[in-house]
């Protein structure tokens, strides 16, 4: 893990702000979505890109129902259902 030596301080709702240098260096948008993830005693932040619940795959995904899907396992279940 590489420090950046910026410190920032948590407010009284647990808010802090991200350098905009951090943003930018990682395409983080006004209104995009971090995960957030615990390791021990560390908490990591990664920009959030949505995958298919299925495969995990970047790419091709569409939204139903609110759940990300790719189209390759879109067809992969439409295949299932045609061969049931």
């Amino acid at each position: 893990m590489k420090a950046t030596g910026i410190i920032r301080q948590i407010d009284s709702v647990g808010r802090f702000v991200l350098p905009s240098e951090i943003r930018e260096k990682f395409g983080i948008k006004t209104g995009g979505a971090l995960e957030v993830f615990v390791d021990d005693d560390s908490i990591i932040l990664k920009k959030y890109e949505p995958t298919c619940i299925f495969c995990g795959n970047l790419e091709n995904i569409v939204s139903y129902n609110h759940r990300k899907v790719c189209k390759e396992c879109i067809k992969n279940l439409i295949d299932i259902n045609e061969n049931n």
